[in-house]
């Protein structure tokens, strides 16, 4: 029987760490995305100890060691380690090296998607023993998960600069392995611990999978933990089941109640090549020159939308965000974007957006279009039109950062596997011709 000391702990750390997921996401810039799949896997580990709390599932004390949880909880101290996280749980797509389709889950996404973190629990003698080829049958080294990840991170560039790989050992890795992992090119956090018994791990590794295997009612600790109640199982792990299968030795292995004591020292701020191009489109050119983005945001308008955008500039102005982004930047335009924002500005812009234009325009260094190779690959839709495969494709080929307000775009062509470094933004309209019928608020 499980021990109800141990169990009790278990659930208030459950508790605890859905209370530190919230508080980590009112610290972030912006949402953080899979926060609530990492919640979700949270709450099912939750269930399961309550149901056994209240004695409708018999498991060993062994049991309570080998749960998620201390997967989890390495994947939210990590998180809060680092700065401006983007994501949790993330499940990256790559081209594996014979061409087939293979998916990644990095457990957080930080830095603005310049740094990849994987959280690793498993015992340093463990993880040695399979990196040797020690290990049980189907065990995948770290170091072999290592390879994928450079491998994907190779293509999912961030601003033109190929994300930077930690790997967070919470309980320790080999000086061997360490050593392997750094030359690499993969930043290792955690203690260097020595490796003593070999003999001694193996028996251990046997022991703990076999206690593992099946709880007294016959059924799989690890399965009834990723069921909800009815014994469905969760939607928000469906995109990640290749990777959990690869990394089911680590994310499920037994581990000491206090392996995690202290969370790993992070670099605050990864030093990253920085993209010193940015590629204006009709949005970003409209936005920048429009009344509403120079104060003159104070009107209810006939035209709901143009309402709705004064009371968002409102509350956040635009302008200074993109003045941020594009100082000391080298700043672009292409022909098809200057040609249409002039034929835009012409019929709807006021003397005062005319002026501001003119000045912008002057600033901007304007090139023919020029889209990239892999631009001319994606598939024309309702949201994937010419004129915005020649101003992201050309944003491409000059290997510059598109600021837009456009996100219909990106996400339709990151759906079509192109996936573009942008600055997206909040849209702002030409209004000064439509300040004289709106109603001054």
């Amino acid at each position: 029987m499980a021990s109800n000391s141990m169990l009790k702990d278990r659930i208030r750390v459950a508790q605890e760490l859905l209370e530190r997921v919230d508080k980590l996401c009112s610290r972030q810039p912006c949402e953080v995305e899979g926060r609530a799949k990492l919640c979700s896997k949270l709450r099912a580990e939750l269930r399961f100890l309550q149901k056994v709390e209240a004695g409708k599932v018999v498991i060993k004390e062994s049991h309570l060691q080998s749960t998620n949880l201390t997967h989890l909880k390495a994947i939210v101290e990590s998180a809060e380690s680092l700065e401006d996280v983007v994501s949790v749980l993330h499940v990256f797509a790559y081209e594996g090296p014979h061409g087939q389709k293979q998916t990644l889950v990095v457990d957080v996404v930080a830095n603005s998607g310049h740094t990849w973190v994987k959280a690793i629990g498993r015992k340093a003698e463990a993880l040695h023993n399979i990196w040797q080829g020690r290990g049980q049958y189907g065990d995948k080294s770290v170091v072999h998960q290592a390879e994928d990840f450079l491998e994907a991170s190779r293509q999912q560039p961030v601003q033109y600069s190929n994300p930077h790989i930690i790997f967070a050992f919470y309980n320790g890795v080999s000086s061997p392995m360490a050593d392997r992992l750094r030359e690499m090119g993969i930043s290792v956090k955690g203690d260097i611990v020595a490796v003593n018994s070999v003999r001694g791990t193996e028996d251990e590794d046997r022991e703990e999978e076999s206690d593992e295997d099946e709880d007294e009612d016959g059924q799989c600790v690890e399965e009834q933990e990723g069921e909800d109640e009815g014994g469905e199982k969760n939607d928000d792990d469906e995109d990640e089941d290749d990777e959990d299968e690869d990394d089911s030795a680590i994310m499920h292995t037994r581990v000491d109640r206090d392996t995690i004591v202290a969370s790993l020292s992070f670099p605050t701020e990864v030093k990253v090549d920085v993209c010193n191009r940015a590629n204006l489109d009709i949005t970003t050119l409209i936005t920048y020159v429009s009344s509403l983005s120079h104060g003159r945001c104070h009107f209810a308008f006939k035209e709901v939308v143009l309402t709705e955008q004064a009371a968002q500039e409102r509350q956040e102005k635009v302008l200074p965000k993109l003045e941020a982004f594009m100082q000391g930047k080298e700043l672009f335009a292409c022909h098809s974007a200057v040609q249409d924002f002039r034929i835009i500005l012409d019929t709807l812009g006021g003397p005062g957006e005319k002026a501001r234009a003119e000045e912008l325009l002057a600033r901007l260094r304007i090139v023919p279009d020029q889209p990239s190779e892999r631009t001319k690959r994606l598939v024309t839709s309702s949201k994937v039109n010419r004129r915005s495969l020649m101003i992201f494709g050309t944003g491409d080929s000059l290997r510059a950062v598109t600021m837009t307000a456009n996100s219909g775009f990106v996400r339709a062509a990151a759906n079509q596997g192109v996936r573009y470094s942008v600055f997206i933004h909040q849209p702002r309209a030409l209004t000064e011709g439509k300040e004289w019928r709106a109603t001054p608020v």
